[in-house]
């Protein structure tokens, strides 16, 4: 859909793959959503654990996307996530901490595998 700018009048894509990155409001364009810092969506990030009947899912909330990217980043590295392995903790491996978030819902998953109690 095409829609005008309400800061600068010009013409933009609302499906094109900018604007979708840049976020902002249905009626500003991508350059003056990044030009005015007009984004104001929370930067969610689900994470699920590979235990059990039904592994574990955490919904953890960023404030920006740099640190949700490093967050995933290291959640890959230190699980082992695609990685053929179920995660090797060492010194060498990112840290995950220290980084601004807040947990938004958390689903324990049931580690009880069949035949155990």
């Amino acid at each position: 859909m095409i829609k005008t700018c309400k800061h600068c009048n010009v013409d933009f894509d609302t499906n094109s793959s900018a604007k979708r990155a840049a976020g902002g409001r249905i009626n500003e364009c991508p350059s003056c959503v990044e030009e005015l810092g007009t984004e104001t969506a929370v930067k969610y990030l689900g994470l699920s654990s590979g235990d059990g009947k039904a592994a574990a899912l955490s919904i953890v909330a960023f404030e920006s996307d740099e640190d949700r990217s490093a967050y995933a980043s290291a959640w890959k590295a230190n699980t082992g996530h695609n990685g053929g392995y179920g995660g090797h903790l060492s010194s060498s491996n990112p840290s995950i901490g220290g980084r601004p978030m807040r947990h938004v819902g958390y689903n324990a998953g049931n580690s009880n595998h069949k035949g155990k109690q």
